[in-house]
């Protein structure tokens, strides 16, 4: 049987929070993580604005009762985009490997993604990583990433996540297994 798992999904947007476009970033969240995890899956979903104090209330509350929160939008250079700021200002540890990563995958697809600041921490039993905004973008990182996810919830103290191997197999040491 596997565990359920709560997920916060986040999509950062002043355009989208206030209805002026539809909102791509939190649907292509759940469909991926839906694909991806055979774990059952409570989502908690936020579409906000560009604004660092409403981020840092956001991550916060949202760490507090999920094991994974990923963010969309927001990354980039321009000055309304926090997103990194205000993740990093709720993190208890940065996890460097994730930006780096994540900005290495986006590199294979556009050169710009060397523009991209997106960060992975944690804050308490949570992993929280900014994805780009776009969902061919979302969908590209996250294979480029995920592998490490599941393992990395488990140090934190989360549940057990259980990838479906044809999207994204998950790595874990051969000691940190379950059969």
């Amino acid at each position: 049987m596997y565990q359920s798992a709560r997920i916060g999904i986040v999509s950062v947007s002043d355009r989208a929070s206030t209805g002026v476009y539809e909102d791509k970033g939190l649907p292509a969240l759940k469909a991926w993580l839906g694909a991806a995890l055979h774990n059952p899956i409570e989502f908690v979903e936020r579409l906000i604005p560009d604004e660092q104090p409403v981020i840092e209330r956001t991550l916060i509350e949202l760490a507090g009762q999920c094991c994974l929160v990923l963010t969309t939008g927001g990354t980039g250079p321009a000055p309304r985009d926090v997103t990194p700021e205000a993740t990093l200002a709720v993190a208890d540890k940065v996890l460097p490997g994730f930006g780096e990563q994540m900005r290495a995958v986006s590199l294979k697809y556009v050169p710009t993604a060397i523009l991209s600041r997106q960060v992975g921490v944690v804050r308490g039993s949570c992993l929280i990583l900014n994805l780009p905004g776009q969902p061919k973008a979302i969908q590209e990182t996250l294979d480029g990433v995920f592998a490490a996810v599941p393992y990395g919830v488990d140090l934190i103290g989360g549940p057990y996540l259980e990838t479906r191997e044809e999207v994204v197999k998950a790595f874990r040491p051969k000691s940190a297994r379950r059969e």
